[in-house]
C-alpha cells in the first residue's frame, strides 16, 4: 500500500534522501547509500515512492471467438 501507517523503512522513499543516479541515494544524514538501506532518521515521503506497475496482459493467445457474445450450440442429448 502506498499510504500505510507503518511503512518499511527504506532510503528509496525517505524524505532525507535524494536519488543521485540509478541505485544510489544521497542522504543528508548518512551520505551515499543504496535504496534498500535505512537508518533511525527515516521519514516517509510518499512523493518519493514510485509504485510498481502490473505487467501488461498477453492477448496473443486469444482468438476472435473469445470476444464473441454468441453461445455455442449445445449437442442434443436425445431426451425430448
Amino acid at each position: 500500500m502506498l499510504f500505510r501507517k507503518q511503512m518499511e523503512p527504506r532510503c528509496e522513499y525517505c524524505a532525507n534522501g535524494e536519488e543521485i543516479e540509478e541505485g544510489r541515494i544521497l542522504c543528508i544524514k548518512r551520505g551515499v547509500s543504496t535504496p534498500g538501506d535505512h537508518c533511525r532518521s527515516f521519514v516517509y515521503d510518499p512523493f518519493c515512492r514510485q509504485p510498481k506497475f502490473a505487467a501488461k496482459p498477453d492477448f496473443s493467445a486469444l482468438k476472435e471467438e473469445d470476444f464473441s457474445l454468441e453461445v455455442p450450440d449445445e449437442p442434443s442429448s436425445g431426451q425430448d
